[in-house]
């Protein structure tokens, strides 16, 4: 029978990602869980055999999966049913998995080891596209562009300045990102309420040992600490704070695909086209950016799906309701997988990102006359002219070559401008005013100064995390 099959799953994500957020991952960190807890119990003194705990080792990888589905649907509970199944395969140790544990003890330390691994990747990604961006920045930080503000023709800037806009949200992005990642605790043993209560049985009342405990299963798990306090779960602030950092990389992503979008719209710019590729069903010639377009429709999921966090955070009651279950195996997942998604679209784009310069440089020509006005004003001022005279005589000439344009007919303001003799400039000073590399002022500096003193000590600090393969399935 057919069923429904989620895009990220056939489309979008990878393997990596999609193996993180398995089956099989969840329910073999769940072992490993209990393997921790058992090794952790006998290091302090419970009566756990050698022989019990090899068993567990032994049998970790023995996946049951459709005796513990067979099971679930008996008794409606996902983790006594894995309980149990382990403990059909591994007979020796079934007496003491789980021993003292609530299901949250599996269930959110298996969710926050995933997420660290799901985590690192993200960063991964991240930090080869800035890499990948800060090279385009470099490369183009002389190239005069257009610059554009209310989306009008604006002073012009260049275009490695323009990417270092993007960079910069990148840059911030990877600074969340890793005060997220070095934060990140896990819940440990705190019993069923968070009191611990169960722990403090097993150990006859001794505080040292299960707090004690505690400290060697985190450390077992990959984590340094573990949440000071916790009612059953975690609590789900995490979640937020989690959603919220993949969601500030969607919003940077977004942002450079409009303007790229905007720019291939005018043929500024164009995103990855193949030879083989077909841009429309209808108009053959068509030469859609369906990257950016994929890219920002997913980043508006990750950007949407932050509410899910919050409200399932906000909705808590007291120390726990199960309304948060649902909807953590939908959003969590799905947040970390469209992310992993947008940025492997990111990175496609930018390893081939075609850049059109004599399309760049007609568009500076056609609105040379704009903006040079006020550099003509200044330099006659300079020169003895009465400022409030001559920005008249610009303002008149400009409102001709605006009439111009809107009845498709050339004029040459700059020409008008010089032919009228109200402006005492040489020779030199006019060609000067025609040169477009005059009005990008420190462009390229800022360009040099960001990358030199920010991005390329992140950069160094990180140099393991670059160089992941990001290749488009669809």
């Amino acid at each position: 029978m057919a069923i429904y099959q989620n895009p990220l799953e056939t489309r979008y994500a990878s393997k990596e990602m999609l193996e993180l957020f398995s089956e099989e991952t969840k329910f073999l960190t769940w072992r490993d869980c209990w393997i921790a807890l058992a090794e952790a119990e006998k290091e302090l003194g419970l009566n756990i055999s050698d022989e019990e705990i090899e068993d567990l080792r032994k049998n970790r990888e023995t996946l049951n999966l459709e005796r513990a589905r067979e099971i679930e649907k008996e008794i409606h509970h996902d983790v006594m049913s894995h309980i149990r199944a382990y403990g059909e395969v591994a007979k020796k140790a079934k007496g003491i998995i789980h021993l003292g544990a609530t299901s949250a003890f599996v269930t959110d330390n298996t969710d926050f080891i995933i997420y660290k691994k799901a985590l690192l990747l993200i960063k991964r990604r991240l930090i080869t596209l800035i890499e990948s961006l800060s090279k385009l920045c470099m490369k183009y930080k002389d190239l005069p562009v257009l610059g554009y503000t209310h989306l009008q023709p604006a002073q012009p800037t260049t275009l490695g300045k323009r990417m270092s806009l993007w960079l910069y949200d990148l840059y911030l992005d990877a600074i969340d990102l890793d005060n997220l990642i070095n934060s990140l605790v896990t819940r440990g043993v705190k019993g069923t309420t968070g009191t611990q209560a169960s722990f403090m049985e097993l150990f006859n009342c001794d505080n040292e040992k299960v707090k004690k405990l505690d400290e060697l299963v985190s450390k077992k798990l990959g984590f340094e600490k573990s949440v000071p306090v916790s009612g059953q779960t975690i609590t789900r602030k995490w979640d937020v704070k989690i959603l919220n950092v993949l969601s500030g990389i969607a919003q940077s992503s977004h942002r450079a695909a409009n303007d790229i979008r905007i720019l291939q719209h005018s043929w500024q710019l164009e995103e990855p086209f193949d030879k083989k590729q077909v841009g429309s069903s209808a108009m053959p010639y068509k030469r859609n950016p369906i990257l950016c377009e994929r890219m920002s429709s997913l980043a508006r999921y990750v950007i949407n799906n932050v509410l899910n966090a919050a409200y399932t955070f906000a909705f808590q009651f007291l120390e726990r309701t199960l309304d948060d279950s649902a909807n953590r195996r939908i959003s969590m997942p799905e947040g970390f997988l469209a992310t992993d998604s947008i940025l492997i679209i990111y990175q496609k784009i930018l390893n081939d990102l075609n850049v059109y310069e004599e399309v760049i440089n007609k568009h500076l020509k056609e609105n040379l006359p704009f903006f040079a006005t006020e550099n003509i004003l200044m330099e006659a001022v300079k020169s003895g002219g009465d400022r409030q005279e001559l920005h008249e005589v610009i303002r008149d000439f400009a409102m001709r070559q605006v009439s111009a344009i809107r009845r498709g007919e050339n004029y040459n303001l700059i020409e008008e401008l010089k032919k009228s003799g109200k402006f005492k400039l040489s020779e030199d000073k006019w060609n000067k005013i025609s040169d477009f590399y005059s009005y990008t002022g420190r462009a390229s500096k800022q360009v040099e100064e960001f990358v030199n003193e920010y991005i390329k000590p992140l950069l160094q600090e990180n140099k393991d995390f670059i160089g992941i393969e990001s290749d488009i399935r669809v």
